[in-house]
């Protein structure tokens, strides 16, 4: 039997604090945080708090953390504030304590520019806090809002997540599922949402997950992503990758892994609109993020939840420095409702962006879409082109149709690469050996990019 700290001495006041650390125990949530971060380096802070509640009885349980686990520590050296709900306190559902406590990491987070981890496992609000629960849910959105694009913002759903919490993980930049049991959901009954940019087997690769990813993103919008070691790669099987024919299909992540750092593709929403790949990746070490479009899948064509995928990406993108990369080859739009306006969102988004843009056209390059996929008039500092490129207001039988005219004569005349190199909507058009050293000598070049912009608030897009 323990003995009781003697309380008029420092030591036992010491013991005394001690004996409350151990009785918040080793819960799941707390395990999940200590892996995450680099051994020992966790310092969590409010271990001690507890709810104040006391309607209907709540006063007769008040465990220790109220079920929020939270504090600072790293991840590959680089600082990172963190919280993680524990399941086993209330069904993780939050009260004011809990509220109080996620806010003040959040908070922390932002003043010292450093990215926030939130590990979801809960049920969304506490009923008999009531109102409580609830401020403390809109006070969480309000400051995920405010510090949305000043630091990275990294959710990761463990458990069932419903309720107001969904919200919260919908607020987050990028989010990390856990297969069959990481779920989102609004109430017990509702659709659950496939929010997931990296879904993985179990907790472990979770965790690994959130490493990577941040190996991607600066600490926060003030700062650069950290430059990684590279080998150089044999990029000669780019010269006869694109096949003969241009309606024959091919893997457009297979492109990719000839021209990005060997292993560095990341792709985000892999089963969200997959005829348009999404990832992060590395050039000569170097952050990158690639729009691109995957010909294996529709043809490439863009649809409306392509148009999302990519739009958000790119904000994303914008906010944290990243360059973005984007590598065209579609036949255009879709006509399906709400087109023209979640269309319009991604071209208000390729437009806004201010960091390095570079856009390589391999193939087909049609009207609407080749605005907003790296127009040199858009804003796009460099476009390349393959000597593949079909860059043109409609494809080669649609004009033929429309102008009498032979449709081998269209594509020569018309919509070969060299025109738009005539007329400087093409930098250059390159062997497709040559796409990695051009990408690497423009992301160099855009390192030191200045682009001023009118004064304002901030832009009206099409949401």
């Amino acid at each position: 039997m323990t003995a009781t700290p003697d309380m008029s001495t420092t030591a036992g006041k010491i013991a005394d604090l001690r004996n409350r650390l151990d009785d918040t125990g080793r819960p799941a949530a707390r395990e999940r945080v200590e892996s995450l971060l680099d051994d020992g380096s966790f310092v969590e802070i409010d271990a001690l708090a507890r709810h104040r509640a006391t309607a209907f009885g709540a006063d007769k349980k008040r465990p220790l953390t109220d079920g929020i686990v939270s504090g600072y520590g790293s991840i590959d050296g680089r600082p990172v504030c963190v919280f993680a709900q524990d399941q086993s306190i209330f069904e993780g559902q939050l009260g004011e304590t809990a509220g109080e406590k996620i806010l003040k990491v959040t908070e922390l987070a932002a003043k010292s520019g450093t990215p926030l981890v939130a590990l979801y496992d809960g049920t969304g609000a506490r009923m008999k806090e009531n109102l409580a629960a609830m401020e403390f849910f809109t006070r969480i959105y309000r400051q995920q809002a405010v510090i949305s694009g000043v630091v990275p913002q990294i959710a990761v759903v463990t458990g069932k997540t419903s309720g107001a919490q969904a919200h919260a993980v919908a607020l987050s930049d990028v989010v990390v599922s856990v297969a069959e049991q990481g779920t989102v959901q609004l109430g017990e009954q509702a659709t659950e949402f496939n929010l997931s940019h990296v879904t993985v087997e179990d907790d472990s690769a979770a965790l690994e997950a959130v490493a990577n990813i941040l190996s991607y993103l600066p600490s926060n919008n003030r700062s650069v992503p950290l430059e990684a070691e590279y080998e150089d790669i044999d990029v000669s099987a780019l010269d006869a990758f694109m096949p003969d024919e241009s309606h024959v299909a091919y893997d457009v992540t297979e492109l990719l892994s000839l021209v990005v750092d060997d292993g560095s593709l990341l792709q985000l929403q892999p089963q969200f609109a997959p005829h348009l790949v999404t990832a992060f990746a590395r050039v000569e070490g170097r952050s990158v993020a690639i729009v691109a479009n995957q010909p294996q899948v529709a043809a490439g064509a863009l649809d409306v939840e392509a148009a999302d995928k990519a739009a958000r990406f790119m904000r994303m993108a914008d906010a944290f420095n990243i360059p973005i990369v984007t590598v065209v080859d579609t036949p255009g739009f879709v006509e399906e409702a709400d087109v023209v306006r979640r269309t319009a969102k991604l071209i208000s988004a390729s437009a806004n962006a201010s960091v390095g843009k570079i856009s390589l056209v391999t193939r087909k390059s049609f009207g609407p879409a080749y605005v907003a996929f790296g127009a040199k008039r858009l804003g796009f500092d460099v476009v390349l082109a393959w000597p593949t490129a079909e860059i043109s207001v409609a494809d080669a039988q649609t004009i033929a149709e429309a102008v009498g005219k032979d449709e081998q004569v269209i594509t020569d005349e018309l919509i070969n690469p060299y025109i738009a190199a005539e007329r400087g909507l093409v930098d250059a058009v390159i062997p497709p050996s040559a796409t990695r050293q051009r990408i690497g000598e423009a992301l160099r070049l855009l390192e030191r990019k200045v682009e001023d912009t009118l004064p304002r608030k901030h832009d009206n897009m099409p949401l």
